[in-house]
Parts: C-alpha cells; structure tokens; sequence
C-alpha cells in the first residue's frame, strides 16, 4: 500500500510549482483550482521550448493561483496576472517540444516582455490550447489512450518518498548535502514503498482510479539546481549514475516513472489518500 504525502502542479513549464492538498486527473495530467499541470510555456522566438537548462533563473518564477487568475511573481519585480479564461482571439504559433510541433496560443507583448525581463532573455509565453491533443508516445504506453500538454512526454510523474531517502543516504555518505524532492519535479510523490519500487508497480489504484507507470524518467541536469535560489550546483547524477544507469534507456540515469491515467479520468485524489500499488511480475 502507497500514500500520497504529496501532490504538484507546475502551471508554467519549468517554472515553480504549486502543492495542492487535493488534485483532480485528467487523462493529459493533474487539474487543480482550474489550472492544469504545463498550461503555459516559455519558448524562444522561434517557438523551441525553454526550461532551466537554459535559464535557470525559471525556477524562480512563482505561480499561485487567484481566484480566476494565476499571478507569477519574480524576485524585484511587480506580479504578472494570467487570467484563467481562453482568449479566443490570441494568435496561433506553432512551437517544438522535443519531436513534437504543437499549435499553441501567443500570450501576447506584455507576457513576453514580462518573462524576458525576469529570466533575463527574450522569449514568448505561449499557452496550450483547448482544442489541441497532444497524445503520448504508444512506444511506452501501448494501445492505452493518454496525452499531454507541455509535459516533456508523458503527463504524470510519481516518484516514491523512499527513493529519494535513498539518493540522500549516498549524498551525505559522501560528504555532500542531502537534497529537496523539488529538485526532481514530480507530480506525484508516494510513502509506503521501497526505494525505486515504482519502477516495478504495475497500477497505483484508489478511489476508482488508475494510474499505470510506463517509462522510467531519464535525468538531465534540472536537478542539479537549487529551486530556491535558480543557481546550479553540484549534480546528484554522478551517485545515481553508479546504481540508477537504466540499459531499458540505453544507460541514461533514471529516477521516477512517468505514468498515465488508465481508469478513473475525472476522479480525485488527495493528500493521505492510500493507494493499492500492485508489481508487475
């Protein structure tokens, strides 16, 4: 049995996120306050996305939902609001997610001066539109329906309280210091398990609905940064890449699973709710 200790949304692609007591599933990702998880971007120009890899000042920008907005503050700067409500007239730009080309809507001038001046280059925030289907890879998820939105590729990351419990024992062993979940972006973070059980669950069940782990989550160098200050630091990636290189990822050092919604879409799930995570044998 898993319990949930933790639920995220990040309304802003690599932007900070937001703890909610309770979230609701869709099959493209977690829903909370009417905002859904990697409902806005920031791209360049031209329209490739832009994450803390390439500004890690990202993770300074603080969203919180306000009533029918959601207003994103940045150190020395007064707050953005974004309201809730589609514009129906914002202009289409296309824009690239890794293999992905997806038509999204333009926030407009204001927006994108606004984040430029807060991750100090230029850039658009473009926001995913209603009438868009991104769906996910079938090479990981099979026949099973599932989408995303701005999500790297799939739209939910569970990551189990005891794996990171386990990175941190190596990291103080070895002198360094042991490190937030924050840093590894998860959607959802589950107690109960071993450490990297979830790698081997085949459902987590409860409250009617299922979420199904489909393809370990490969590391890039996001959770070497500190996501209270946007400077990078020394990377956890040298100790996982000694007992977490995945050969199922052609080596790449793995922490999490990204999973998918398999029944249940529309239900809810809340902070100490249990759920029933059954491994696959």
């Amino acid at each position: 049995m898993a319990t949930v200790t933790e639920l995220i949304i990040y309304p802003i692609k690599s932007c900070a996120g937001i703890s909610v007591p309770e979230a609701q599933f869709l099959v493209s990702g977690l829903v909370a306050g009417g905002v859904h998880d990697r409902e806005w971007m920031l791209v360049t120009r031209d329209g490739q996305f832009l994450t803390q890899r390439e500004y890690p000042r990202m993770a300074l920008l603080t969203p919180r939902i306000i009533g029918d907005a959601v207003e994103v503050s940045a150190p020395g700067m007064p707050p953005l609001r974004l309201p809730l409500a589609h514009d129906a007239g914002a202009p289409g730009i296309t824009v690239q997610i890794w293999d992905h080309s997806v038509l999204a809507a333009d926030c407009g001038d204001a927006a994108a001066a606004w984040f430029g001046d807060a991750i100090g280059g230029a850039c658009r925030l473009v926001r995913f539109r209603p009438d868009v289907q991104r769906p996910t890879s079938t090479k990981w998820t099979g026949s099973a329906p599932s989408e995303t939105r701005f999500a790297d590729g799939y739209p939910i990351l569970v990551i189990g309280q005891a794996s990171l419990d386990d990175l941190n024992s190596r990291l103080v062993a070895a002198g360094r210091t042991a490190l937030p979940m924050n840093r590894f972006r998860p959607n959802l973070v589950v107690d109960g398990l071993e450490a990297f059980e979830e790698d081997y669950v085949e459902s987590f069940t409860g409250g009617g609905l299922a979420l199904r782990p489909v393809k370990p989550c490969a590391r890039c160098p996001i959770p070497a940064i500190d996501q209270a200050t946007g400077i990078p630091g020394p990377d956890p990636l040298d100790i996982l890449q000694a007992y977490r290189a995945n050969p199922r990822m052609e080596g790449a050092v793995c922490m999490g699973m990204n999973a998918i919604v398999t029944a249940g879409e529309g239900g809810r799930l809340h902070i100490g709710q249990e759920l029933d995570a059954s491994i696959a044998f």
